[in-house]
């Protein structure tokens, strides 16, 4: 796939205990966006965070949460991600979604690895 140099980053921010149809949200959310044939997905664990309701969530051993905050980020043209929303929409109840444009420098992928 040749992705456009102008393109688009999707950014989900949810929490690692998040669940759709009983399985974590993230894995549902990757799956969803390679089932649909986007360029790439990438899940990202974070140290520490906070959202809309203003809780700590932190990996400090003292203060151990289950709760991680986690950002997916998805980058494809602009009218592929569009496509998505709609269903992100449904299986996200609490999160934040955004979407920024980008500039795509380089998207190679090594034929002999596949």
């Amino acid at each position: 796939m040749k992705l456009p140099e102008n393109a688009q980053l999707l950014r989900i921010f949810i929490g690692e205990s998040d669940k759709f149809n009983g399985k974590p949200l993230h894995e549902a959310i990757v799956k969803l966006a390679r089932q649909k044939g986007l360029a790439g997905a990438t899940v990202l664990r974070g140290l520490m965070g906070f959202g809309a309701h203003s809780r700590m969530h932190t990996a400090k051993i003292l203060r151990l949460s289950e709760d991680l905050p986690i950002v997916i980020e998805i980058v494809d043209k602009p009218e592929r991600l569009q496509l998505i929303l709609p269903e992100l929409d449904g299986m996200i109840k609490e999160g934040l979604i955004t979407l920024e444009d980008i500039k795509v420098i380089a998207y190679r992928c090594d034929s002999e690895k596949i």
